[in-house]
């Protein structure tokens, strides 16, 4: 069984995320294509959004760094340190409101 620590993917992100042209990096932690789980590291800099994309599937994503909103349509919700927020079963967006990183959760439909 391996571990990984979240404390320097989340350093290691941030960094690369700050030079990125997209602003974002990302890092698969756990799960797959085969897999009904998927665990996702993505670290955004401050300014920087994924844009509007449905849900694969049931989802959380828990803040692990910084501060980010999840918008759907009219309706935003804002996270910080600590928070875990469910993703809506729409459409939907994320947007950094300061560099951060994010964990993604999703139950992946087969």
């Amino acid at each position: 069984m391996n571990k990984e620590s979240l404390t320097a993917l989340v350093q290691e992100h941030l960094e690369i995320a700050s030079t990125a042209s997209s602003g974002r990096s990302a890092h698969t932690i756990y799960g797959g294509h085969e897999r009904s789980l998927r665990q996702t590291l993505i670290a955004l800099r401050a300014g920087s959004t994924l844009d509007e994309h449905e849900s694969p599937g049931e989802a959380t994503l828990q803040v692990l760094h910084g501060h980010v909103a999840l918008v759907a349509g009219d309706s935003r919700s804002t996270g910080t340190l600590g928070d875990l927020m469910p993703i809506p079963d729409a459409r939907h967006a994320l947007e950094a409101i300061e560099d951060s990183a994010v964990l993604l959760t999703v139950a992946v439909r087969h």
